[in-house]
Formats: C-alpha cells, structure tokens, sequence
C-alpha cells in the first residue's frame, strides 16, 4: 500500500535512499527559509533540501530533490493552482497551533515526533475558529466583498493580526531606515 496511507520517512533518488526529515517543525522551518527574502530563490531551495534531506543530494539529483519536497510539503497531494496567500505559518501561529490543538485533541507541541502530513490532517480539520475567521476576513477582504459588522468589528480590533505582513530583506529595512532618517521619523 502507498501513497497517502503511508507517512514517508525516505525517499530513493536514484540508487540512494535518503531519510528525511519529516516533523512538522522541521517543515515549518523550511517554509520559513523558503520565504527567506534575503536569500535568492535558488539558494532558498539548496537550504531547504539541506534541511529536508538527512544526507547531502548528489547534484545530479537534486531536480528530483525539490520537486519530491514539493510534493511533500503540499501533503502528498498533485500540484494545483496556487491560490492567493491568505495565511502566513509565522505571523498565524498561535491560530493554527490551537486550531490544531483542537482537532488534535492533545498539545502537539508537547509530542517528540508528529509527522508533517499527520500535522496538515489536523490543520485541516480545524473548522470554526480564529483562524477561519482570519483566512475569511483576508479573502473578503482581498476580492473586495462586504465585511458583516461583527467581521467588521473583529478587523478593527485585531487589524494587526489580519493583515499580512510584507518580509522585508535586511537591505529593504536598512533603506526605510535610511529614509526615516532622512525625514527625521
């Protein structure tokens, strides 16, 4: 049996198998180096097969690399069209960490291991929560549809946590830093 029944924990790539790295926070780590902006996109995936695989990837087999991490961190799934970002894994966490919780029925944080795709099981077992009424408000608010009052009310409160933050590069911060001098902010 394969495929989705199975939680991977190797991976062949031509005539070596390679174990990987397959908990959740090790996951959450690549993504966050994948959004790296101070780092160039392909340095980004060099990174992230670093941290992925537990073995250096020959060059000859990288190609297959990323694209089998890709596939892995969209949960085993075909690749789709990619919708518009409407969560961020850094800036929702405490949202997804207790939605999870919930579906979960136990604190995932305190287990030693939890599989990457057993984490999205429960990610997407989440239902209503904070985190659906964030996801919500961003879409609402990203195809221009009317807010109800009490969204209206949540945004007004909780603005900070609805709008996505823009990662800026050490030299885009620098910049606004030179530019708020300038203007004396």
């Amino acid at each position: 049996m394969t495929g989705l029944w199975q939680l991977p924990v190797q991976k062949k790539l031509g005539m070596q198998t390679f174990d990987l790295h397959a908990d959740y926070r090790e996951i959450l780590e690549i993504f966050s180096c994948l959004e790296d902006p101070d780092l160039p996109e392909a340095l980004r995936w060099l990174v992230a097969l670093e941290l992925f695989y537990e073995q250096p990837v020959p060059r000859q087999s990288r190609q297959e690399a990323m694209e089998y991490l890709a596939f892995f961190l969209r949960g085993g799934v075909a690749e789709g069209k990619p919708g518009p970002k409407l969560l961020d894994w850094q800036q929702d966490a405490d949202a997804i960490i207790a939605g999870v919780n919930k579906a979960a029925g136990q604190e995932v944080r305190a287990l030693p291991f939890v599989h990457w795709w057993t984490f999205l099981s429960w990610f997407h077992g989440i239902g209503q929560g904070q985190l659906s009424t964030l996801v919500s408000i961003r879409d609402k608010l990203r195809r221009g549809k009317k807010l109800e009052p009490w969204e209206k009310e949540f945004y007004r409160e909780n603005r900070h946590r609805v709008e996505l933050k823009k990662r800026c590069s050490r030299e885009e911060l620098a910049q606004k830093q030179r530019l708020q001098d300038l203007l004396g902010q």
